[in-house]
């Protein structure tokens, strides 16, 4: 299976910009990966934006690459060791490939955030918003990321 990287990214930042969180908009960039329906796939994805929560904890972006690594691949069998191991290694690769990218996979530090969490209500989506928050910029990286991932797998990764 090949995928348009461009696409996939822009995919997320509009999904993003239509008002779904970090982790959503990643997660639901990728429906056709999961075979979930936007619904299912937005409920899944939910707890996760704004760092799990907005506890600001490991930015919403890299749990919805992880959740599509899940899919990429997955892991349903408990004493399943070797694809444990494959699971694992895709999420640490991406998330790795995030952190290069950008300094870090926590979203406060990548917000500049002093607070360890904030108020669970969502901040308002407006003009400000989207220009002091690198959110936008964080969903087309990480889907990106998750998009080259499954190029590389097409071509024997």
């Amino acid at each position: 299976m090949k995928v348009d990287v461009n696409e996939r990214a822009n995919r997320a930042r509009e999904l993003f910009e239509s008002g779904y969180n970090c982790a959503q908009s990643v997660f639901l960039a990728f429906r056709d990966v999961t075979g979930l329906d936007e619904e299912l796939a937005a409920k899944f994805a939910a707890p996760f934006g704004g760092g799990m929560g907005r506890l600001r904890e490991v930015c919403g972006t890299v749990s919805g690459m992880s959740m599509v690594a899940g899919f990429l691949c997955p892991n349903t069998r408990p004493n399943d060791m070797p694809s444990k191991k494959r699971t694992y290694a895709a999420v640490q690769d991406m998330a790795e490939r995030f952190r290069a990218e950008n300094g870090s996979i926590v979203c406060r530090e990548l917000l500049g955030l002093a607070q360890r969490k904030d108020d669970p209500a969502p901040s308002e989506r407006t003009t400000e918003y989207y220009r002091r928050r690198p959110c936008s910029e964080y969903v087309a990286i990480a889907a990106r990321i998750v998009a080259e991932r499954i190029n590389a797998a097409g071509d024997g990764e």
